[in-house]
């Protein structure tokens, strides 16, 4: 097993966008189903909670930073009141989640986005970046800023174009290979 210290490189794009006015457009209304959808925020969630969130809807997507924080790490950050984690249900079932941090206000980051494996394609996450782009313009920010990568869903970046963010900033770094990280062996 390897960790992210002896994990082998992998060369990683990553594209960060801003959005420094409010989108022209009516507020993000959810598509039409014959389930309820609805977002929660999630109020000092546990750690377990969070986990199944974040190594559920990022696994697909080698989403790995927080996966290596201890648990005492993570609850400090995720119970911060300017992080609010925002839980998105479809049908009483946990369906994604945002996180939203104003720790840097009057920048605000949308830090993580995403949908559960069986509720990608059904167009909820149009929906839930233009939710988190309206609940990030209410706590009235210069601006709001996101970042992808090419590890990303393909459909992330020109989502977040599609939506109004433009990117500010292109990089490509070596990170440490996800395909070989001890928190993805099963």
């Amino acid at each position: 097993m390897t960790d992210s210290t002896t994990a082998p490189l992998r060369n990683v794009t990553i594209t960060s966008l801003e959005m420094r006015a409010r989108p022209k457009r009516s507020g993000a209304r959810p598509p039409l189903f014959k389930r309820p959808v609805m977002l929660l925020r999630a109020e000092c969630p546990t750690v377990s909670f969070y986990r199944y969130l974040y190594n559920t809807i990022g696994r697909d997507w080698y989403w790995y930073e927080r996966r290596q924080m201890d648990d005492e790490t993570l609850a400090t950050f995720i119970h911060d009141a300017k992080v609010a984690v925002y839980v998105l249900y479809f049908g009483g079932v946990p369906a994604g989640y945002v996180e939203i941090d104003s720790r840097r206000h009057p920048s605000i980051e949308i830090s993580y986005l995403g949908l559960m494996p069986e509720f990608v394609g059904r167009g909820l996450g149009r929906y839930l970046v233009n939710w988190a782009v309206d609940t990030a313009w209410g706590m009235d920010p210069q601006r709001i800023w996101i970042h992808t990568c090419d590890l990303d869903h393909p459909a992330a970046l020109p989502l977040y174009q599609k939506v109004g963010f433009t990117a500010f900033n292109q990089e490509r770094i070596a990170i440490p290979d996800p395909h070989f990280m001890e928190c993805f062996q099963i």
